[in-house]
């Protein structure tokens, strides 16, 4: 019982995503369809503020040496361009736009009572599956 005590705060922190996920509309189909047809600007606002909080968040990471809890350095590896990235973004794209739904809601959307998005979990699954496998193979 003690071990899955430590986990708990993981829990938390993810009822409590996924009840944000489930108020700003995030997982709503329609909201994600507004998107993808340039008709509402919701969907950019808050993708918007993820990425200022991401940038503001990692540049305060780096400036002030912010260590994770366990004391240890937060080390952020630099990244290499390569084409798959842009057909990976092409199909990530398609996907998101065909199903309205991409991998963050998922199980917010499941939650709320949309199970017919267990097809897009279960694709998702077979998708990262498939990119391993191929991957390794290099």
């Amino acid at each position: 019982m003690v071990a899955y005590m430590k986990n708990f705060k993981y829990l938390l922190a993810g009822i409590f995503f996924g009840i944000l996920l489930v108020k700003t509309q995030v997982i709503s189909w329609f909201r994600i369809q507004e998107m993808f047809q340039f008709t509402s600007f919701h969907m950019y606002g808050v993708i918007g503020t993820a990425v200022v909080t991401g940038i503001i968040s990692v540049q305060l990471i780096k400036r002030f040496n912010i260590r994770t809890l366990a004391g240890e350095p937060i080390v952020i590896a630099p990244k290499q361009f390569s084409r798959g990235q842009i057909y990976g973004g092409l199909i990530f794209g398609t996907g998101w736009a065909i199903t309205g739904a991409c991998p963050g809601p998922l199980f917010a959307q499941i939650g709320s009572g949309f199970t017919v998005v267990a097809v897009t979990l279960l694709s998702a699954i077979a998708g990262t599956w498939i990119y391993g496998a191929g991957r390794s193979l290099k």
